[in-house]
């Protein structure tokens, strides 16, 4: 099957690359420890010439042959990359963010190869506490075009910031950021909880949805700050044993940033419902949130798969870098 596409997902400390076909359906995959964060140093030949730049290294290693196989193959990249301390910066493009405009805004990079890199934008939400995101846009707008005719959907994009977007009419006209999964870390790594704690084992779910529980309860309205010491006392009093500490502690945080989410989107929809989820992520960390959103009382939620690749795909279709008939097949 003739390769389209080349699409790249490079963020902070890793580049995932993908060997796109008609139709966008995935042909080869590939996935680097080369982030914007961690490029490579050594200086080497690229194409013929001696290259120190950390971003070619990395494009070559992770796409170098493909490039040698498919000339004159379309590139196309979303993420870290396209941020300031990026190889370009793709400026952010305001909300409500469509396809059309993300695909117009696309930042091109010559690469020493000759070839093009194109830098799909971030998103920036302007107001009192202003938001922004790359990366996530593209994954949000692979899950528009999977399913075109949802309207009143939340997608959420779980993980070290994870993202919640209210999309209407095939834009993103809302987005909010909680910090849960740095912040977890952060707690388990560098406060005193770590102390007791026992990692490593596997998924404790009774743990994990004991800390929820807490989270929603009349205790958890005094907020994280109050209830994340609970994981030092339920463990002093033997109520919580190592191994359950760190899940119970996962359990608050996803339980404390559910319940803030569901109260907003009550307050902005002004009604007691709350919308579709369709979930975007590690499998096994949107099956937490699955948990955790069942017990907020979210009652329809998807997970989403290749959302990123689907993104990149109809990204380049709009800007004009893939034909229209291998977008048919």
């Amino acid at each position: 099957m003739q390769a389209q596409l080349i699409a790249l997902d490079w963020g902070t400390t890793s580049l995932r690359a993908y060997l796109l076909g008609p139709s966008g359906q995935v042909l080869q995959t590939r996935s680097l420890a080369c982030g914007i964060m961690q490029l490579p140093a050594t200086s080497r030949d690229v194409a013929g010439q001696r290259c120190d730049n950390g971003f070619e290294l990395a494009f070559d290693d992770a796409c170098g042959d493909w490039l040698d196989t498919h000339p004159g193959i379309p590139v196309i990249a979303c993420g870290m990359v396209g941020s300031a301390q990026g190889w370009r910066e793709a400026p952010y493009r305001e909300t409500p963010a469509s396809l059309q405009a993300l695909s117009t805004a696309l930042q091109p990079v010559r690469s020493v190869r000759g070839v093009d890199v194109h830098i799909v934008p971030g998103v920036i939400q302007r107001s009192t506490l202003p938001n922004v995101m790359r990366g996530e846009e593209t994954q949000v707008l692979g899950v528009l075009q999977r399913y075109p005719l949802i309207n009143d959907c939340l997608i959420g994009l779980p993980g070290s910031h994870s993202k919640w977007v209210q999309v209407q009419d095939g834009c993103l006209v809302h987005f909010d950021t909680f910090m849960t999964g740095e912040l977890y870390a952060a707690a388990c790594e560098h406060t005193i909880l770590g102390r007791t704690q026992q990692r490593g084992g596997p998924f404790d779910q009774p743990a994990f949805e004991r800390g929820v529980h807490v989270a929603l309860s009349a205790d958890g309205l005094l907020g994280p700050l109050s209830t994340l010491f609970s994981a030092r006392t339920l463990g002093l009093t033997g109520q919580l044993s190592a191994t359950e500490q760190p899940d119970y502690v996962s359990g608050l945080l996803i339980g404390h940033e559910l319940f803030a989410l569901s109260c907003a989107l009550r307050q902005r929809r002004g009604e007691q419902s709350l919308p579709a989820v369709i979930l975007i992520g590690n499998s096994q960390l949107c099956e937490r949130y699955r948990l955790a959103l069942a017990a907020c009382g979210f009652g329809d939620v998807r997970l989403a798969e290749q959302a990123t690749e689907q993104g990149l795909w109809h990204l380049a279709h709009a800007a004009g870098l893939v034909r229209h008939n291998a977008l048919e097949g």
